[in-house]
C-alpha cells in the first residue's frame, strides 16, 4: 500500500470543484479544503474525512480512498434543504467523469457511495454529508 495518492487525490478533488460553472454559480469560491476560523455564511461546500485502504494485487498498488464532501449552510439561510441538496448535486455532477490529474498515481475510479442529509445547529442550518470511493492505480513503480 502507498499513501501519497492521498493529498494528490483530495487536491484534484479540490480544483475540480472549484473550476466547475454551476457549482461555482451556486456557492462562488466558498469551496473549502480547510475550514475557515469562524462559518460561512450562505451555502458552502468543505472536504471531509478520508478512510485508506490497500487495494493492490498481483498487478500492482492501488489505494482506495471513501471521503467525504459536505455542503452545508447556515441558521441564516432560509431555504430549507433546496439550497444544499442543489449544490450537491452539482458537488456530484461536478465530479462525474472529471479528468481528476495526480501527481502520484491515476484515478483508476470513482464513484459515488452514500449521502445523508439532515438539520443541524438545533434545526436551523442543513448539511448534506456525501460519501465517494476513488480507487487511485500507483503502478508496479510502487511496489
Amino acid at each position: 500500500m502507498t499513501y501519497p495518492a492521498s493529498a494528490a487525490l483530495q487536491g484534484a478533488i479540490y480544483e475540480a470543484l472549484r473550476a466547475d460553472p454551476v457549482l461555482w454559480g451556486m456557492v462562488g469560491d466558498a469551496i473549502y479544503d480547510a475550514m475557515p476560523v469562524t462559518a460561512p455564511s450562505g451555502v458552502y461546500v468543505a472536504l471531509g474525512p478520508e478512510d485508506v485502504s490497500d487495494a493492490g494485487d498481483m498487478t500492482g498498488c492501488a489505494t482506495r480512498h471513501d471521503f467525504v464532501i459536505s455542503v452545508l449552510s447556515g441558521a441564516e439561510e432560509s431555504g430549507g434543504f433546496a439550497g444544499v441538496k442543489a449544490a450537491a448535486g452539482a458537488v456530484a455532477a461536478a465530479l462525474e467523469g472529471a479528468p481528476l490529474a495526480l501527481d502520484a498515481g491515476q484515478v483508476a475510479g470513482l464513484w459515488f457511495l452514500r449521502s445523508r442529509a439532515r438539520r443541524v445547529d438545533v434545526g436551523r442550518g442543513r448539511r448534506v454529508d456525501m460519501t465517494f470511493r476513488a480507487t487511485v492505480d500507483m503502478g508496479l513503480e510502487a511496489v
